[in-house]
């Protein structure tokens, strides 16, 4: 014989399908980012100039996704868990600290992630508003688990005897809608401040809320 075929691997460019696969939905969501968070935004962009984009074809974009609405949604949850992330860093940065240092440390750590990009910032606080109901769901449902977030941090400043004890899950929602309100007129100048300003108003929201006039810990 004058040779033997090779078994295949599955590899292909020294990558597997997989890899591939996953580079592909990696630079649709690139170009996503781009332009549903820069310009033209969501509502104004196609399939067509999507894979334009990101380098591939509509052919390509339907293998990784069914809808544009699919993309959005997909990077909706990616901006809120980079967030996520960048908050529970600052908290583990600042274990053991008061609640003073803790939340400021989330909130700084979170600010900075967000308004890092401003294309994040869009795609959170603008492009996903209104889109559809399942979009919809999906973004209450986000915003609930930055409600638990506070929720938790509260209830355990209470149990150390930092904060007053009591159910925390409205005012939770309403300080969420806050950081997101604040921090969306921050970033389309309307709010004449430093980011550092802008977090140090949200701690010292945060910290009225857990530390009510009249109320004195124990241990005071």
């Amino acid at each position: 014989m004058a040779g033997r075929l090779r078994t295949p691997t599955g590899r292909y460019g020294g990558k597997t399908a997989e890899e591939r696969k996953s580079e592909r939905r990696r630079r649709f969501l690139d170009a996503g980012l781009q332009l549903f968070g820069d310009a033209p935004g969501y509502r104004a962009t196609t399939v067509s100039a999507l894979s334009e984009a990101a380098g591939l074809s509509t052919r390509q974009f339907y293998e990784e996704f069914r809808t544009l609405e699919d993309v959005l949604a997909a990077l909706h949850l990616q901006v809120n868990d980079w967030a996520e992330e960048a908050a529970l860093t600052g908290l583990a940065e600042a274990d053991g600290l008061p609640i003073e240092g803790r939340a400021t440390a989330a909130f700084r750590a979170y600010a900075a992630n967000v308004t890092g990009d401003p294309r994040r910032l869009r795609i959170t606080f603008v492009e996903i508003i209104g889109v559809s109901p399942r979009l919809e769901r999906q973004r209450l449902a986000r915003r609930s688990r930055w409600i638990d977030f506070v929720c938790a941090e509260a209830t355990a400043a209470a149990v150390r005897g930092e904060a007053v004890p009591r159910d925390y899950r409205i005012a939770a929602a309403a300080f969420i809608g806050s950081v997101n309100g604040l921090l969306h007129d921050w970033s389309s100048g309307w709010v004449d401040a430093s980011l550092d300003e802008v977090v140090d108003e949200l701690v010292g929201l945060l910290l009225g809320i857990l530390r009510p006039a009249g109320w004195r810990s124990e241990g005071s």
